[in-house]
């Protein structure tokens, strides 16, 4: 107990002596409250994880109790302690320290056997913890720990762990010594199990052993600082038995108990307080009680005045420091606030003086010192700063000032401000603000710039100027543009700009433009449909304007008159045309010609143009021309003005003339169908000539109509440019150029005025529309249109082949090529190109025999020997020559056969197969011929190449393969051409392998050339590799001149840096090939050398002046030193040196032998005499020398050993011996410090003391010893220096010596003795031939000398003679330059620099502004002109600037328009696009349109005429069969060869029409051929319902579908009537046979059942029509052959059904002859009457069918009318979306 005191004791006093000094008070430094336990009055707040009866009364027992009889004892801690009544409470408030006496009655005890325990107190506020002591009842813990926090049990940190065994219980934690006062260590000491009752646990927070520098350090506050206490029991200390037994009883000795815990520490107030008060809600009548409330001086606050107090926050809150109070300052406010706060960023942009921030300031003030006005007012220049009124409101008005009105804030000259005055936006002005400066408008306060600048355009603006209204912002606009900016151009203008109107007119084109108006950006105007370009004055790319004759009406398609015919003209290639179309009409006198006219796409006047040939020597007097018109004109119409007599005219047509056009126009108008009718009447002078006027004819070629120019608003408005156009138009005579078919060129003023008429005429540009098989492009002519037509095709479209011509395609026309021999004309079948041949002439062209024959137009046989049937036509050379012969005759064997075929011949036989080895097409024939030796009849073969043999059945040399085997071959051997192709053993003539190469090459093909050689082997090229030794590498050389290479190139391996395909010399800066080993870099300085290369032998670089060596690294030859620094001259004696340079580094001579001395100026050593005069000394010298050199070698190795002592030091000998003393010293220490020291180790440690005392003597005297003879060896070192100095002068020398022979050594070895012996040998001989011909320059006469004198002889008297002559010139021209000077002097250049630059020349350069002649700027540069001078400079460089405006101007313009074209052109082309599929679709539909009307207009004339035909009586059943077939075949019709079988059928047909008698008697068949009809006619309708279904997707060829309806319900019509009319005939027919004979009884019945047949046939006729008409409103298919069957009506099947029809008649007239016989028996057919009326019944019952099918078709008809309706719809629809694409743009 009383060591525990004593301990304690000292653990207060070292607590207490690391606390401040107190006696200096709070207000001298810092101060701290006084310590004392922390436990005391905190029952409530110390608290304990285990107590032992909280629960229940337990037992417990100690571990030994030799006074007291009892061992084991009760704990109850239910109720609380009391020293009389309660004794057996262990509750944790029993461990408080009271002082009372019998203390040890009372104490803490946790439960038994728990280890893991913990006592915690918590405490109110933050405090300073010194130490710990716990007093234990029982053992101490085996192991615990001390934690702390120092935020209310948040997070814990520990201080110390104590443990019996800290290795095993904590094994991460240190066991050192503690070093650092926050160290975290564990310690064993209070860990023993022993003692078993009153051990102590003490533990210092601060350890008295570590010195602390800093006890007010925020680390040793943070150490001491806790808000949280905790103590944790980890390990209980037992003595075993509990693991042996594991009883209850035996834990129940085991447990923790206290009997005192203090925790001694003070409030925490970091030196700002010297007492505590209590917390509120804590009692403070406690005695010995430390509170928690720190009474807080030095003007801070808080709990633990952590804080500063209110407006003392001027500085940063601190810690008090020893005598530092580092109290709290007061804010400075100025009087305006009575708050503040710290700011740290302030404090430290302050110096850390102060860190306050006023919050609230006052009286319009603010900053951190309330130091400045608030915005929008500014401080009073004249009041304090403490003054309430010293700020005053601002006067700037809002809008156009900065920051809404505010002002600057105070006077600060430096700065610029002034307080109160007003900050103007940037564009305004005004001591208030409030005006827009010049140039700007729109006073603002949303703009940021308060006005706006004017938004004035400089092109558009008079004069420039960015003026503007200061209120509205209008600018002043030039004359043609407008905007409030002026940057808009007047309507009909563009291109703004600096003109001095401003903009351009458009001049958009008349007729492409739809107006004046264009883009006010590019000009671009709106042109019409397809035209394009800025003024709309281009038309697109497959588009064309046309032509004055564009609507142009060929006189040979015209409707003819009697007597007019066709001729076709053919062109004559190379030749111009002078008639359009095919040919021209032929027109007689009267004969008439109309033009059907329904193109006229413009209304208004045009003039007529008749294009002519005249075949009669007069004019053509009277041609009368006739407008016909579909009726009268309405008065409202544009040519509501014509008047009948307009539409008459009379002509007369030159006969001199090509053409003609009559002075009076017709108007016609768009829309309108004309006829225009040609009568020529009258030929002049018809009396005169032979036969009256019968042979007076005239060729027609066509007329046009072309516009008349005086009827268009472009020329008659009135106006000046429509007259200045119209003008134009008469000057350039434009009408007449277009009235001839061979045309001059078009002029473009023309062409231009032409384009507008067409664009106005067609609204836009016309489509090309070239035919795609006939043209070369879908491009035109844009004048006129004309497409490029293939070869042979014509047309404006390129759509028809010319005449002479025939097969149109996409290859043009093929020439008829007719003979003239042969054929009748020169003309053929525009189809088949068959010409029409002469009687005997054959062919398609006429122009040959027919087969077996030659020789046109003298056709013979051919002579073929019987082994051809057919010969060329023109050679007779025979054709396909049979049974293996050949020849023109076909008289000698084919190639591969021999024998003899010609006929007659004695020897003629068959043609045999050539055996070589077999026949031809056999597989194995290698021979091209043969032939039979007459001799030995031997069949001899001609070998084709690479085979050899009697029978070709080997392979020659050179050659390999298996001929004897199927299929075998003999092929060339693949050796590249070299090898003997004479030779057998060449190649293997089974494989093909190369066996003997030739020409130095090697492998299986030959193909290489050989090791050793390079080249091309397939060019038999391969030469030996010329390697040089030298650079290449060893290894691919077997001896000097024999090394390998590259095969294919011939580049030998080089070695390192070597180039060259021979490696024969070295890379770029590299050197020294002769070394064998490659070359080496030079090295050249990059600085002080001209070129990174060197001499490639030498390896000397090329330096520039000043330096020198081998790589220019050092200072020039004959100098030494540093380059970089300084280089110094040689200083040698010329007698003694080997070479003039010295060295480089050191400046050392390089001497000769025997000579020394820095500057080679003495005798070496070893050499004796007067320099220059050195001789070796005696032979003694050697051996004395040697002497002197080991004597030399030992001295430095003294020295080198006395440096290692210099270094180590004396001691390093005796390292050992000192660490065996250490080792000695660290023995007697670990006694020392041992705790408990025995005898023995005292008795040890004596002995060690005696032996260090005695090795220390031993030391001692040994170093005294060395010490000496240090001293004597430093002696004799100085001594041995000296020689050493001497010693290595020499050497020095020697080794200069040696170096230099080294060198030259070395240049020696790397040279290439050959070479160097070569370029000395050269140099050799040229230094002989120069001395030879210097020698020969003085000798010989002449020689160079004396020539050389002579001249000079001969220079010294010409200028002796000049002499004088010169003197005179040279001082008159020195005359002259003295005038000139005098004249120069007196010039005035005033006038000249105001012209030039601007400025009066009188003034200096320096005060001129504009300079003048000779001024110079300050950086040299002349000086002439500058701002605001009026001379030629400045206004050249005014000049200059503006032009590089205004090209930057006009290449952003130029920009800007490339944009827009680019846009415009990606426009137009999309346009294109939908302009050419909608024009394609409306071409389309119209096409199908019109194709379609004409095949119902067709097909409605063939009914029509079949109608009649069978009406007509005597037409036999067959014939109508045969007609009804070909009708049915007509609804898709086929070939024009069959419709012309179909012709001659008809003919046929009709020739067989006989008499009655004859009809009856082929009438027996009828019923067949009537079913056969019947079905076929269902396969006709069957088929053409297919058609139908498969053409329902072809939208386009719905358009006139109506008007094919409407021609359908017509054929139904006229089906009808057809019927009526056949029942009125069947009645004639009944009535006229009801009296017949007998005979006709079997007529009647063939008549009946005609009848019936013929009803169904009408029928089925009719159903027929209908499909055809539907089928040829949707088919594709139809439509095309449709319009192949319209050119076949047209033709040939009208003027045939003409022919049928006549004869149809006469057959009529011999049928009604038949019909007078037939009544002439009537009385013969009464006995038949009964079989009649029988008969006539039947037919009742057909008429009842007929009815049937009457209604039937009544029914179909109502069917058609609903199609038709919604045919209507879809034509509607159709027509709408064509108006779309009409109008797309």
């Amino acid at each position: 107990m009383q060591a525990s005191l004593v301990m304690l004791v000292c653990v207060l006093a070292a607590a207490v002596g690391q606390e401040p000094d107190h006696s200096h008070g709070c207000a001298h430094g810092s101060c701290y409250p006084a310590t004392g336990n922390l436990l005391v009055g905190r029952e409530k707040n110390l608290k304990a994880s285990s107590t032992c009866g909280m629960r229940k009364k337990e037992p417990y027992c100690i571990v030994s109790h030799l006074q007291d009889e009892k061992k084991c004892f009760d704990c109850d801690s239910r109720r609380p302690y009391h020293p009389v009544y309660n004794t057996i409470n262990h509750r944790i408030e029993n461990v408080i320290t009271t002082f009372k006496p019998q203390r040890k009655k009372s104490w803490w005890q946790s439960e038994n056997g728990k280890s893991d325990v913990f006592i915690q107190l918590d405490l109110e506020a933050e405090f300073h913890f010194t130490h710990l002591i716990m007093t234990f009842k029982t053992f101490r813990p085996a192991a615990m720990l001390i934690e702390r926090s120092a935020d209310f049990g948040r997070t814990w940190k520990v201080y110390r762990y104590f443990s019996h065994d800290c290795a095993t219980t904590f094994p991460r934690v240190s066991q050192g010594l503690l070093r650092n006062i926050n160290d975290v260590i564990c310690e064993s000491r209070y860990s023993d199990i022993e003692p078993s009752t009153e051990g102590e646990v003490i533990y210092r927070v601060l350890d008295p052993a570590i010195n602390i520098e800093d006890p007010y350090s925020p680390s040793i506050q943070n150490q001491l600082k806790i808000t949280n206490l905790r103590v944790n029991f980890t390990k209980l200390h037992t003595l075993g038995d509990n693991l042996l037994d594991p009883r209850a009883e035996i834990k129940e000795k085991y447990y923790y108990a206290i009997y005192e815990l203090v925790v001694r520490g003070n409030c925490f107030c970091y030196g700002h307080a010297s007492e505590c008060a209590p917390i509120t809600g804590i009692r403070d009548d406690i005695e010995g009680m430390v509170h928690g409330r720190c009474v807080c001086n030095h003007n801070t606050k808080g709990l633990n005045c952590e804080q500063c107090d209110d407006f003392h926050n001027d500085l940063p809150w601190r810690p008090a420091e020893g005598r530092n109070t580092n109290a709290c300052r007061k804010c400075n406010c100025n009087g305006h606030s009575t708050m503040c706060h710290f700011d740290m960023a302030v404090y430290l942009a302050m110096g850390n003086v102060s860190g306050g921030v006023c919050d609230d300031c006052q009286h319009n003030t603010m900053g951190r010192n309330c130091e400045m006005c608030k915005p929008f007012y500014y401080k009073d220049p004249i009041k304090d700063i403490r003054d309430p009124q010293v700020c005053i409101a601002c006067d700037c008005d809002p809008d156009g000032s900065q920051n809404g009105g505010m002002c600057d804030s105070h006077t600060d000259p430096s700065l610029g401000m002034l307080g109160g005055q007003c900050r103007c936006k940037a564009n305004v002005e005004g001591p208030r603000c409030d005006k827009c400066k010049t140039g700007f408008f729109g006073l603002s306060a949303d703009n940021p710039q308060g006005c706006q600048p004017c938004q004035c355009d400089h092109r558009g603006t008079v004069s420039g100027s960015s003026q503007c209204d200061p209120v509205s912002g209008d600018c002043f606009c030039k004359r043609l543009v407008t905007g409030r900016s002026c940057d808009q151009c007047l309507p009909e203008h563009w291109a703004l700009s600096h003109d001095l109107n401003g903009c351009r007119g458009c001049e958009c084109d008349i007729g492409g433009a739809l107006d004046n108006h264009c883009s006010m950006e590019s000009g671009q105007c709106r042109c019409r449909s397809h035209m394009t370009g800025r003024q709309c004055t281009q038309v697109e790319s497959r588009y064309f304007f046309m032509a004055l004759d564009h609507f142009l009406y060929e006189a040979e398609f015209a409707k003819m008159g009697q007597g007019c015919t066709l001729e076709t003209r053919e062109h004559q290639p190379g030749r111009p045309a002078t008639w359009t179309g095919v040919g021209f009409a032929l027109v007689p006198e009267g004969g008439t010609l109309e033009f059907l006219i329904s193109n006229i796409p413009y209304s208004m006047e045009y003039d007529l143009l008749i294009r002519y040939e005249s075949q009669m020597p007069r004019d053509w007097e009277d041609v009368q021309i006739t407008v016909i018109r579909p009726g009268p004109i309405p008065t409202s119409s544009p040519c509501g003005n014509t008047i009948p007599d307009d539409d008459r005219l009379t002509v007369s047509l030159p006969t001199g003339a090509r053409f003609m056009v009559p002075p009076q126009a017709v108007c016609l108008e768009r829309g309108v169908t004309y006829t225009l009718r040609f009568e020529f009447r009258r030929y002049q002078d018809a009396n005169s000539i032979l036969n009256g006027a019968a042979n007076a004819v005239l060729l027609v070629d066509s007329i046009a109509l072309m516009p008349r120019h005086s009827s268009m608003e472009m020329f008659n408005a009135g106006d000046p440019a429509s007259n200045n156009r119209k003008q134009t138009y008469e000057r350039y005579r434009c009408h007449e150029g277009a009235k001839s078919v061979t045309r001059p060129l078009m002029s473009d003023t023309c062409a231009k005025l032409i384009t507008s008429m067409s664009a106005i005429i067609n609204d836009g540009a016309l489509s090309c529309n070239c035919d795609p098989q006939g043209s070369i492009s879908a491009m035109c002519d844009v004048r006129g249109g004309q497409c490029h037509c293939r070869p042979n095709v014509i047309g404006r479209r390129c759509d028809q082949c010319a005449p002479g011509t025939y097969g149109f395609g996409p290859s043009g026309c093929i020439a008829c090529s007719c003979s003239l021999e042969g054929s009748v004309t020169r003309l053929c079948d525009k189809f088949t190109g068959q010409c029409q041949c002469r009687p005997g002439a054959f062919g398609q062209r006429c122009d040959g025999c027919q087969a077996g024959h030659w020789g046109f137009p003298s056709c013979r046989p051919c002579q073929c020997n019987g082994h051809a049937d057919v010969c060329d036509q023109r050679t007779g050379a025979c054709v396909n020559c049979r049974d293996s012969t050949g020849g023109d005759k076909c008289d000698r064997c084919a190639n591969g056969y021999y024998g003899n075929p010609v006929l007659g011949k004695a020897s003629s036989g068959q043609c045999r197969p050539c055996p070589c080895p077999d026949g031809p097409n056999s597989g194995r024939h290698f021979a091209a011929s043969c032939y039979q030796d007459n001799r030995n009849r031997q069949i001899v073969c001609n070998c084709n190449q690479g085979y050899t043999g009697a029978r070709c059945e080997e392979c020659a040399p050179g050659y390999y393969g298996n001929p004897s085997q199927p299929g075998g071959r003999c092929q060339p051997c693949q050796c590249n051409n070299n090898i003997d192709m004479s030779d057998m053993d060449a190649c293997n003539r089974q494989t093909g392998e190369c066996r003997k190469c030739l020409y130095n090459t090697e492998g299986t093909n030959c193909g290489i050339c050989k090791s050793g050689y390079f080249g091309d082997a397939s060019r038999r090229n391969c030469r030996k590799c010329t390697c040089n030794f030298l650079g290449t590498d060893s290894s691919q050389c077997m001896e000097r001149e024999d090394c390998v290479c590259q095969r294919a190139s011939g580049q030998c391996q080089c070695l390192p840096n070597v180039i060259g395909l021979p490696c024969d010399h070295c890379a770029p800066n590299h050197w020294n090939l002769a070394s064998g080993r490659g070359c080496e870099a030079c090295g050249c300085d990059p600085n002080n050398s001209v070129t990174s290369s060197c001499n490639e032998f030498t390896g000397q670089c090329q330096c520039r002046d000043g330096f020198g060596g081998k790589t220019c690294t050092d200072c020039q030859e004959n100098y030494w030193g540093d380059p970089r620094t300084q280089c110094r001259a040689c200083d040698c004696d010329w007698r003694g040196i080997e070479t003039s340079q010295c060295n480089r580094v050191t400046g050392h001579c390089v001497c000769q032998q025997g000579v020394s001395g820095v500057r080679c100026d003495q005798c070496a050593r070893g050499f004796a005499g007067q320099f220059p005069d050195c001789k070796p000394c005696h032979q003694c010298f050697g051996d004395w020398d040697r002497i002197v050199q080991d004597l030399a070698v030992r001295t430095k190795a003294l020295a080198e050993r006395a440096h290692e002592i210099q270094t180590t030091g004396l001691t390093g000998a005796y390292e050992k011996a000192f660490r065996d003393l250490e080792e000695k010293l660290a023995q007697a220490q670990g006694i020392v410090n041992a705790r408990n020291a025995t005898a023995a180790a005292v008795a040890t440690l004596m002995e060690l003391i005696e032996e260090l005392r005695a090795q220390i003597g031993e030391t001692t005297d040994t170093l005294n010893r060395l010490e000496g003879d240090l001293t004597i060896v430093q002696d004799s070192n100085s001594e041995a220096s000296k020689e050493l100095s001497a010693l290595e002068r020499e050497a020095k020398e020697l080794n200069l010596t040696s170096e230099q022979l080294h060198r030259q050594l070395d240049i020696l070895k790397n040279s290439n003795f050959l070479g160097a012996y070569d370029s000395i040998r050269s140099s050799y001989n040229r230094s002989c031939d120069a001395e030879r011909r210097a020698n020969e320059s003085t000798t010989t006469k002449p020689s160079t000398v004396s020539q050389s004198a002579d001249t000079r002889r001969r220079t010294e008297r010409l200028i002796a003679a000049k002499k004088d002559d010169f003197n005179r010139k040279n001082a008159a021209n020195k005359r002259g330059l003295v005038d000139l000077n005098n004249r120069a002097q007196g010039l005035d250049l005033k006038k000249i620099n105001e012209k030039v630059c601007g400025s009066p020349g009188d003034a200096p350069c320096e005060e001129s502004p504009c300079g003048g002649a000779g001024c110079r700027d300050d950086e040299g540069n002349r000086h002439c002109g500058g701002l605001n001078c009026n001379g030629a400079v400045a206004a050249a460089d005014n000049a200059l600037e503006g032009a590089k405006h205004t090209e930057k101007e006009l290449n952003k313009a130029i920009g800007e328009v490339e944009g827009l074209f680019t846009k415009v052109a990606d426009a137009k082309t999309k346009a294109e696009e939908a302009k050419g599929k909608a024009q394609a679709a409306l071409d389309k539909a119209t096409a199908t349109k019109n194709k379609v009307e004409r095949s119902n207009n067709d097909l409605r004339d063939l009914i029509k005429q079949i109608r009649d035909f069978l009406t007509q009586e005597g037409a036999d059943p067959d014939s109508i069969e045969a007609v009804a077939n070909h009708v049915l075949e007509l609804s898709i019709p086929a070939s024009p060869l069959q419709i012309r079988h179909l012709a001659d059928e008809i003919k046929e047909r009709v020739r067989s029409l006989s008499n009655v008698d004859a009809i009856l008697q082929q009438t027996q068949d009828d019923v067949r051929k009537a079913e056969q009809l019947l079905l076929d006619a269902k396969r006709a309708r069957h088929s053409a319902e297919e058609v139908k279904t498969t053409a329902e997707t072809v939208k386009q060829a719905l358009v006139d579908a109506k008007i094919a309806q409407t021609s359908a319900e017509k054929a139904i019509a006229r089906a009808k009537a057809d019927i009526g009319e056949t029942e009125t005939r069947l009645a004639q027919i009944e009535s006229e046979t009801s009296n017949s004979e007998k005979n006709l009884n079997d007529a009647m019945d063939r008549l009946g059942t005609l009848g019936q047949e013929i009803n169904a046939l009408k029928t089925k006729r009719a159903n027929n029509s209908m499909a055809a008409a539907r089928a040829e409103e949707t088919a594709t298919m139809a439509r095309d052959k449709a319009n192949e069957a319209k050119q076949i009506l047209d033709g040939q099947l009208t003027d045939k059904y003409h022919e049928v029809q006549q004869r149809v008649d006469t057959k009529a007239k011999a049928v009604q002859d038949a019909k007078k016989r037939a009544e002439s028996l009537r009385d013969e057919a009464k006995e038949l009457l009964k079989d009649a009326q029988n008969k006539l019944r039947r037919l009742a019952e057909l008429e009842k069918n007929y009815e049937e099918n009457q209604r039937r078709l009544e029914g179909k008809a109502r069917q058609l009318d609903g199609l038709e309706d919604k045919m209507k719809a879809i034509l509607n629809d159709i027509n709408k979306q064509i108006q779309i694409y009409n109008t797309c743009q």
